[in-house]
């Protein structure tokens, strides 16, 4: 007998594997960007917060430098109270390869949300729109359009091309699939000794050629880079506990 959509929500296993392996050198700080504090808790706690709270998903697991994985066990997990981090694993020499790592840790699951440790403000209404979207495409991404012209330069500086900026959308993290396609892909991506991919998508497409829907995220979703990023990202935190204030 076939079973309902609810019976399968029911059993569905969701896992979110959160980067967090960066060195961060664009921050130019002796404390790397995910561990930099952010009001009352370093930066990664609040996404760790995030999906420790969105019920939909049942397992989280952080992937962070070898020489970090007890810090993170000790000052992240256990003083936060993290009970979904059941894995924290070491990363790689490159984003990639810490993706395919943390995809291998997750074992068997239906639907996996891959995200950046350094975007603080996901939120449950994002990691809603993305369920919703995997469940239906497969793959999908969060993002938002974007909001200056982009210009394409030669190698000497020059503008070559103008796209039009209706298409572009700036893509952001989580970016969430289903976990045999994203798994078959990053295999097929190690097996060919890595290329140049700077995010999850751009493995699926090239190894798959699997299209990927984009979802709309936020644009107050940021990744916390430089300096600037964390005076940024400081203000929204300000103006998220004056509206819980007046609320």
């Amino acid at each position: 007998m076939k079973e309902t959509y609810l019976e399968n929500k029911r059993t569905e296993h969701n896992t979110a594997i959160v980067l967090a392996a960066g060195k961060g050198s664009r921050m130019h700080s002796e404390i790397q960007k995910q561990y930099l504090q952010l009001g009352d808790q370093p930066v990664l706690c609040h996404s760790l917060r995030v999906f420790e709270e969105f019920p939909e998903i049942q397992e989280v697991i952080l992937v962070t430098g070898e020489e970090e994985i007890q810090y993170c066990r000790e000052q992240i997990v256990e003083t936060y109270g993290f009970r979904k981090v059941t894995q924290i694993i070491a990363g790689g020499a490159e984003r990639y390869h810490s993706v395919s790592r943390g995809l291998i840790a997750a074992g068997n699951c239906d639907f996996v949300f891959i995200h950046d440790g350094a975007r603080p403000f996901v939120d449950h209404t994002m990691l809603r729109r993305a369920l919703e979207g995997v469940r239906q495409y497969h793959a999908c991404v969060v993002g938002m359009p974007v909001k200056d012209t982009i210009k394409v330069a030669d190698g000497n500086e020059f503008a070559v091309q103008t796209p039009d900026r209706s298409k572009l959308w700036m893509i952001q993290t989580p970016q969430v699939f289903s976990y045999p396609l994203i798994k078959d892909a990053y295999e097929l991506l190690m097996r060919s000794k890595g290329d140049r991919v700077t995010d999850d998508a751009m493995v699926l497409e090239q190894m798959k050629g699997h299209p990927v829907k984009l979802i709309e995220g936020s644009y107050e979703n940021i990744k916390i880079t430089t300096p600037e990023d964390l005076v940024i990202a400081r203000a929204f935190l300000e103006e998220k506990a004056k509206n819980v204030e007046k609320n």
